[in-house]
Parts: structure tokens; C-alpha cells; sequence
């Protein structure tokens, strides 16, 4: 693959990051990993008995993307939905000793806060539960939203809608969310689970994954040729600027529309696969905060695979530090 960008270009991205502002909004849920080890069954029933060793309490959904651009120095916001609950409350306590401003968190009474327990033994997950009520959110957490969008409009320089059909992503959040930012040079990016791509129409990029993109074109999705006339096609249909799909162990493919249909392919950079939870959060949010801090498509592409590449050896819902990503380049 010919190179995107040099080194040197690269770290003049990554140090721009702690003068770059993005907003994240979407579905807030928070990440539970019981960890231990499995030695019999249960005489009850045929299932392995977990001794724990172990358990960590993490952020997810959306809450990752922002850690994920927190823990790269970005000035990060974010705008979401929690409960009136335990969950809920330990959240936004973890939001605050980061130093994350809470403004946009609007909390629903009788709503629970998605929560996704993972048990784990001897490194490979054995069941997921999750709590959760994923009915759209009330009228007035969307107005909420909204004011609070406009409330930082004028020092952002991207914004990411990360969606996890939990509720918070509606037609009508993302048509308040391009009234909101209209005129301003603000980039803006969305994680799609929707087969609908139409509900996106109107921002800069979608980074759907391979079967999501499959979906939204109505076809399957068999090998790389398909994976670049899907591409192709669906870029082709909706009027985004670029489209960003993540295809697992096959890397990443960029679609662009400059002057004409360009697709740039990203081998996977992983050395070895450890775990690929929340890899899409870190994707979405390096190519964000690359784009805040003034990156091209590509490079902001190229960044956001060897971002890819680090998280998913490590264990759990993970992050990349810039060192970390300056050590990879």
C-alpha cells in the first residue's frame, strides 16, 4: 500500500490534538468485566462454574469514543442519556474526575442505563448480559440535546454521533443536530447501526462495518470486490463527502468523493488480536479528532488504523495513548 503520509506529518496531527474540540453524541452505556477461571462444571447444570478473581468497571458505547479522544488529549465533550440509577451515577462520577463537563448528560428517571456485564475466563468471554431500555428517549432529552449542541457550537471543531440503537439517535435528534450546526465548519462524522443511511444524510461521513454496509445496500457482502462496489454505491447514493467502512481482519476501506469516486484500502495493522471490543469506538474517535486537528480523510483514516491496530491487542474495552500511536508509526 503506498504511503498516506510521512512520520513527521503524522506527530504534527497527533500534537494538535490538545487544541482540537470535539463533541461526542449518542448512546451512553457503561461496561462490566467479571474475570476469572473456569476449573469445573456446575452439578446443576451443564455450565462452567467462574471463579472470580476480578471485575473492572469501564465506559462504553459513546462514553468510549470520548475516553478513547480524552485519553489522546482532545478537548472532548459529551451529549447523551443515563438513568436515575446506580449505573447512572457512577458514570457521571467517572465523566467528572475527568474532567468531562456533565451539561449535556440528561438523566431519565425510570429509564435504566445500559449496562453490558462481560464474564471472562482464561481470556475468552463465556456470556454477556445486558440491562437496558432501548425505546426512544423522551421529546424533551432531544431538546436537551440540542440546546446543549448549541451551547459549544462555536469551539468545535468536529462532532461524532455514535449510535448503538439505544435510544438516543432519532430522526429527529440528527435533523436537530444539522439545524443546530448549519453554516459552521464543523466536521461531522456518524457510527451507523441503522440500515437506514438516509437518516444520515447531510453529514460529512458514516463508518459503518462491513455488514452494516452490506445491509444498507440490500447485498451481501462476500468478498473485496463487492466491498469496494458497496462502497461505491452507497457513496454514490447518499450525499456524504467520504465513507469510512471497518472490515474486521481485511482492515479498513475509505471512499472519498474528490472530483471522483476515490477508494483507499487499510490493511489491518494489528500484530495480534487479543480483543476487538469497542475497536469501532477507537476507529471513530481518532478519525474525528484527526479531522478536528485539521487531517485529510486519508491521514485521518491512516491514523485511525494504527489506532485500530494497537486497541485490539489489549484486553477489554481499551484506549491508545499518543505516545502509544507515535511508538506505532
Amino acid at each position: 500500500m503506498q504511503r498516506i503520509m510521512s512520520k513527521k506529518r503524522a506527530v504534527e496531527i497527533i500534537e494538535n490534538f490538545p487544541r482540537s474540540g470535539v463533541l461526542v453524541v449518542g448512546d451512553i452505556m457503561a461496561d462490566h468485566f467479571i474475570w476469572g477461571k473456569v476449573s469445573r462444571i456446575s452439578p446443576e447444570a451443564p455450565v462452567p462454574v467462574v471463579e472470580v478473581e476480578k471485575d473492572n468497571f469501564t465506559l462504553g458505547g459513546c462514553a468510549n469514543v470520548l475516553n478513547n479522544i480524552h485519553v489522546m488529549g482532545g478537548r472532548v465533550h459529551l451529549a447523551g442519556v443515563v438513568g436515575s440509577d446506580e449505573t447512572g451515577r457512577r458514570l457521571l462520577s467517572e465523566f467528572r474526575s475527568r474532567g468531562v463537563d456533565t451539561g449535556g448528560i440528561v438523566v431519565e428517571a425510570g429509564r435504566p442505563t445500559t449496562l453490558k456485564t462481560r464474564i471472562v475466563a482464561h481470556g475468552q468471554q463465556v456470556v454477556r448480559f445486558d440491562r437496558e431500555n432501548c425505546k426512544p428517549v423522551q421529546a424533551r432529552s432531544v431538546r436537551k440535546i440540542l440546546s446543549y449542541i448549541e451551547s459549544l457550537r462555536d469551539d468545535l471543531q468536529a462532532l461524532v454521533v455514535s449510535d448503538y440503537n439505544k435510544g438516543v439517535v432519532t430522526r429527529s435528534l440528527l435533523e436537530g443536530i444539522r439545524k443546530v450546526i448549519a453554516g459552521r465548519p464543523i466536521f461531522t462524522c456518524v457510527d451507523p447501526t441503522q440500515r437506514d443511511f438516509s437518516v444520515s444524510q447531510g453529514f460529512d461521513i458514516v463508518t459503518p462495518n462491513h455488514h452494516e454496509a452490506g445491509y444498507a445496500a440490500g447485498e451481501e457482502m462476500q468478498n473485496g470486490q463487492d466491498c469496494i462496489r458497496i462502497g461505491m454505491k452507497l457513496l454514490q447514493q447518499f450525499d456524504f463527502k467520504a465513507l469510512l467502512m471497518t472490515r474486521g481482519e481485511e482492515g479498513m476501506s475509505l471512499f472519498e468523493r474528490n472530483g471522483r469516486m476515490r477508494h483507499t484500502a487499510f490493511p489491518a495493522e494489528a500484530r495480534e488480536v487479543f480483543d476487538v471490543t469497542g475497536a469501532g469506538d477507537t476507529v471513530i474517535g481518532v478519525l474525528a479528532l484527526s479531522m478536528a486537528a485539521g487531517a485529510s480523510f486519508r491521514e485521518a483514516a491512516y491514523l485511525a488504523n494504527h489506532a485500530a491496530g494497537i486497541v485490539v491487542g489489549k484486553a477489554g474495552t481499551a484506549t491508545v495513548t499518543r505516545e502509544e500511536m507515535k511508538s506505532a508509526l
